[in-house]
């Protein structure tokens, strides 16, 4: 009887660990959206369109530093066509605030590369709106302002 009894506690044991590593796991969705944020970013350096393409959803509209706007089709093609060098990538100061199925994120965004033969950081202020679909977040809006530098 004893035996059975510390086969049992043993049972419960390893059922409590695996629960408690598969909780571990388990990440916010405020996570998973700066994950999402930083691997769109390193895509588009790496002019991974594909990749890009998962995370957009069809009706996708970007608002450029520019004031200019894309679709899903223009930022895919501008992920495989820009030629600017950037040494550097950083994403930072992420607010994330989630709505329902809804969430808005502002970050931004440092870039480092070379401007004339020497090194020269540019910031940009995004916000990214992103909904669940089928279980997934994909982007619907981004819309991004280039920071000044104060001298």
């Amino acid at each position: 009887m004893t035996l059975r009894f510390r086969a049992l506690g043993l049972v419960a044991a390893l059922i409590s660990v695996s629960a408690a590593a598969h909780a571990q796991d388990v990440k916010s969705d405020q996570q998973v959206l700066i994950e999402l944020e930083m691997a769109w970013d390193a895509a588009f350096h790496k002019q991974d369109a594909k990749f890009i393409e998962t995370l957009l959803a069809d009706e996708f509209i970007a608002t450029y530093g520019d004031g200019s706007r894309g679709d899903k089709a223009k930022e895919l093609s501008l992920a495989t066509e820009t030629k600017q060098q950037v040494d550097s990538s950083r994403l930072d100061e992420f607010i994330i605030k989630i709505f329902g199925n809804t969430a808005v994120v502002w970050f931004t965004q440092i870039l480092v590369g070379p401007v004339n033969g020497k090194p020269t950081e540019v910031r940009y202020r995004y916000v990214d709106v992103w909904v669940i679909r089928n279980g997934r977040w994909l982007a619907v809006a981004s819309q991004s302002t280039r920071l000044t530098l104060k001298e």
